[in-house]
């Protein structure tokens, strides 16, 4: 048996929390371990059946991370063996390509001895992913509210969110491509108005550990809820039980399909049964934010 020479362990993420949209992310206490072993060809394993079909070569989203950051610093890594196990599951808008994407940031870090600081790590995996807000929070733990243009990053970081969670989760996963086909090209200026407001509100809300205003302007997202929520058996029933056992909001979990829930922290697992015994076909998960970020071990 392969003996790692080192680890990596990245949480899974939620992003958007309804308004912040592509800018708010919160880390997950689910976990994707990398295990990391020198090898004569890159080679990918992934334990349990939900990640069979991912490529298992030099085109894993992985090991393409890693050979890319490496080449931003003109430096070359051998071949390494990965050994994954994930508690993500794939596809269901918990951020399993940011993870991935987060875990080649480090490696290539690690292998290459570049030393990279937080805020360039975050920019690197905000270039590869599109947006900045599962990746920054996958690197970073806690809650992120990033600005990411292309060319500039700003990242504020809530370390230690106080605040419980639970995720329903679908048995059918979602491509990203397929729900943000699903968006509109323009909204009104008056709509805009309103979704930057409670973005905003939202975000100082969490700043401040106010969950209770949090969880309400989690509910008036119009970025893309209205538009996304018919993929989702029982939404609006499931919201409405929700908040009547207690919860903050709720929202799709990044493009979904997946929803999360805001719950006073200690209270996810009470609720969390109490949800799968009326929601059947979600499976329905007890979770706190992850206040760790990548790390190596």
């Amino acid at each position: 048996m392969t003996v790692a020479n080192f680890s990596v362990v990245v949480p899974a993420t939620t992003a958007n929390l309804g308004p912040g949209f592509d800018s708010i992310g919160l880390a997950l206490a689910l976990y994707m371990t990398v295990d990391v072993a020198s090898a004569e060809t890159w080679s990918v394993f992934y334990e349990g059946d939900e990640y069979g079909d991912l490529p298992s070569g030099e085109d894993n989203l992985i090991v393409q991370t890693i050979q890319d950051v490496a080449g931003r610093y003109e430096k070359k890594i051998a071949a390494h063996r990965l050994q994954i196990s994930s508690d993500i599951p794939l596809g269901k808008g918990l951020g399993s390509s940011a993870t991935a994407i987060a875990a080649g940031i480090e490696i290539a870090n690690r292998l290459a001895g570049l030393e990279l600081s937080s805020k360039e790590k975050v920019f690197i995996g905000s270039e590869l992913e599109g947006h900045a807000d599962n990746v920054s929070a996958a690197l970073l733990g806690g809650v992120t509210i990033s600005y990411f243009d292309g060319e500039e990053i700003d990242v504020i970081h809530i370390p230690e969110p106080k605040v419980g969670a639970v995720i329903l989760v679908p048995p059918e996963a979602l491509r990203t491509e397929e729900s943000r086909g699903l968006l509109p090209k323009q909204l009104l200026h008056m709509e805009a108005t309103l979704g930057s407001a409670a973005s905003s509100v939202m975000a100082a809300a969490i700043v401040q550990g106010d969950w209770v205003t949090a969880g309400r302007m989690m509910e008036k997202d119009v970025f893309h809820e209205p538009y996304r929520k018919q993929l989702f058996p029982d939404f609006d029933e499931i919201r409405e039980m929700s908040k009547e056992l207690g919860a903050f909001g709720m929202t799709i979990s990044g493009a979904g399909p997946s929803l999360f829930i805001a719950v006073k922290e200690g209270s996810e697992q009470q609720l969390a049964v109490k949800l799968a015994a009326h929601f059947p076909y979600y499976k329905c998960i007890a979770v706190r934010p992850s206040v760790a970020g990548a790390q190596c071990k």
